[in-house]
């Protein structure tokens, strides 16, 4: 059994609606042409959706994936929800959960900084899904505006991969956020942001698409890039 986790999108956007939304946000990239094109793989993931429900999808094939993909970057793999204890412990990921949230966590490893790996959900606190929540907190090192920098870097590349991996990644990418400003100056200046420092860390290459590339730099010089 996967466990469905919470939503949690700002703004529900109606199905009908998304194409529009879609449109207007890819004119606003015309200026960044790689960036433009790794949105639109994002965006024609909108075919692999099922019907129109655009929660996150617990397709078995898409699982099997995500859970190969974790195996690929050596992630260990526990047969149990994150309710149990962390979603990630420092060895392994706890993947009865939709294959999007194991997909992020993939991403987590790969923008977290290397003394931060083996802590229990990377050193960012509790998560969403995660059951240890006091522990969890308790190794916390990653704090404010720092953190948020950090979840939308792990939020993006394991976007990528979801349209890599030819799943339907259009609905992390709503159910996490990133068309809640639609095409504003700030919301295109957000993306555009944490786009450049997944490429300017080596975790995208020159064509906007993930590799298996891990962060290397510490916290103190890495977030001082992050927070100009």
């Amino acid at each position: 059994m996967i466990l469905r986790c919470a939503t949690m999108i700002l703004t529900p956007i109606a199905l009908p609606d998304l194409p529009g939304l879609l449109a207007r946000f890819d004119r606003c990239l015309d200026a960044e042409p790689v960036a433009q094109a790794a949105f639109r793989r994002i965006a024609a993931s909108l075919e692999r959706v099922e019907g129109d429900d655009l929660s996150l999808s617990q397709d078995c094939a898409y699982h099997a994936q995500a859970v190969a993909l974790l195996r690929e970057f050596g992630m260990g793999v526990i047969d149990e929800p994150p309710t149990a204890a962390y979603t990630w412990d420092g060895y392994a990921v706890r993947v009865r959960m939709e294959p999007s949230v194991i997909i992020h966590e993939v991403g987590h490893l790969q923008v977290c900084a290397p003394e931060r790996r083996t802590v229990p959900d990377f050193g960012l606190g509790a998560g969403p899904e995660t059951g240890l929540r006091r522990e969890a907190d308790g190794v916390m090192s990653v704090f404010g505006l720092e953190r948020e920098l950090e979840e939308a870097l792990s939020s993006l590349q394991g976007i990528l991969w979801e349209a890599e991996l030819g799943q339907p990644a259009i609905l992390a990418f709503l159910e996490q956020n990133w068309l809640e400003g639609g095409d504003t100056p700030h919301n295109r200046a957000h993306f555009l942001k944490i786009f450049g420092q997944l490429m300017r860390y080596g975790m995208l290459d020159a064509d906007g698409r993930p590799t298996r590339a891990l962060r290397e730099v510490d916290d103190a010089e890495f977030l001082t890039v992050l927070t100009r």
